[in-house]
């Protein structure tokens, strides 16, 4: 019962905010939600396509799971946002089990940050894919953790097969999930390379793991080949060959400015990524988050241990692609999503550093509590801020007024 309570907490405490007055925040529907409905539609009594150059360009995987929701529930705004809310509640209970394998404390409360982050939970009340995306990187990366042992990691030939799986399948979700093999990649190296084990053994160890990603990403790698992916040369000015090397540096530093802007000072300006402006991270979490980030790179070059090097790497490979997008399509909260776990693993390292420091002085029992209560004020906070102040700007942000079965019918670009 002590392991399944707070699993069943976890799915109470997101299904609620999830779900909570879902029909009104948002309201209405955004111009990409309906062509992302134009798009699962199109897919329906077809062969098996892996891409679609509809609504700007997506490889399809979500794009079916969006097509058996319609075809499930009909046709209406619910089917459509139903597997986004899905992904979300089922990302927040594996990074539960991620970060109970990995840190002996406050793991509980860690979850409940990230289910209370309006980051999160304002990308899973609508229909976008990134709730998906989080889903399939996590639990890659939970298939690569869930033998670990108090003597080390053990890598086992099935949870190497389903994290491969996982992150092939990432590959064939939103475009950044096509860089996020790396991470998992790294993570078996690293610890092969720790690893007494004899050769063969590693060699067969990364296989594991390559053979089964290799399979699932062949048929988009395949299309791709020969076909042009509309979305990433629209966006990626690494790729404009019309551009100065200088001025892709000078982009490239522009970016890196408005990311890190986006976590203290000015958050993204899109009404529906975000109350525009606002800090990605309210006060509390800015601030923990810049600390533990410190604490969590200088463990990285100096103790080496899993945690640290999953994180770290999983932070900077998240904010990666938007280094190679246009300045002005930056500084954006979807396309750097998958950060919120790293987020959530920094603030964790910021609390222990503090609590070692303080308990010099102070009672443990007394900073436990002073902890609890200012974390679960932020998270008040960040719920506030999205219910009450968030919902407004909707209003405007979501610009299509009529049901989704109409919304399909009409041409918004005329």
């Amino acid at each position: 019962m002590k392991k399944i309570l707070p699993i069943i907490l976890i799915i109470f405490l997101s299904s609620f905010f999830i779900f909570y007055q879902k029909n009104q925040i948002p309201k209405d529907l955004t111009f990409d939600e309906v062509e992302f409905a134009k798009l699962a539609l199109s897919l329906e009594n077809k062969p098996y396509t892996p891409y679609s150059p509809l609504a700007t360009g997506h490889s399809t995987l979500y794009f079916y799971i969006l097509l058996f929701s319609l075809k499930t529930f009909g046709i209406n705004t619910f089917a459509l946002r139903l597997p986004s809310a899905i992904f979300g509640i089922l990302s927040i209970i594996i990074f539960y089990l991620i970060i109970k394998k990995l840190l002996t404390n406050y793991y509980l409360l860690l979850t409940i940050l990230f289910t209370t982050s309006r980051w999160f939970l304002n990308f899973a009340r609508f229909s976008f894919e990134a709730t998906f995306l989080l889903f399939l990187e996590l639990t890659s990366l939970y298939f690569l953790i869930k033998d670990r042992t108090l003597q080390g990691q053990n890598l086992k030939g099935p949870s190497l097969i389903i994290s491969g799986i996982f992150a092939g399948l990432a590959f064939n979700s939103y475009t950044p999930g096509r860089i996020f093999f790396i991470l998992p990649l790294s993570i078996i190296l690293f610890l092969i390379i720790k690893s007494k084990k004899n050769n063969n053994l590693k060699l067969k160890q990364l296989l594991y793991f390559l053979i089964p990603f290799v399979i699932m990403i062949t048929p988009l790698t395949n299309y791709l080949l020969t076909h042009q992916d509309t979305r990433v040369d629209q966006l990626f000015f690494w790729k404009n060959h019309e551009m100065s090397w200088q001025e892709k540096i000078i982009g490239t530093l522009e970016n890196i400015n408005s990311i890190f802007l986006m976590f203290f000072l000015k958050g993204d300006m899109n009404g529906r990524h975000n109350y525009p402006g606002k800090p990605a991270l309210n006060p509390i979490y800015s601030i923990l988050f810049f600390i533990g980030l410190i604490i969590s790179i200088k463990k990285f070059f100096k103790k080496k241990d899993l945690s640290n090097f999953v994180f770290v790497s999983y932070f900077f490979l998240s904010i990666f692609p938007s280094l190679a997008i246009y300045p002005w399509e930056n500084p954006s909260m979807l396309r750097t999503f998958t950060v919120i776990p790293s987020i959530i693993f920094f603030i964790s390292q910021s609390l222990i550093y503090i609590f070692n420091f303080l308990k010099k002085y102070l009672s443990p029992s007394l900073i436990l509590t002073t902890f609890y209560l200012i974390l679960i004020l932020s998270c008040f906070y960040e719920l506030r801020t999205y219910f009450k102040y968030q919902k407004v700007v909707f209003n405007q942000a979501f610009e299509i007024k009529y049901p989704l079965d109409k919304a399909i019918k009409m041409d918004f670009k005329n």
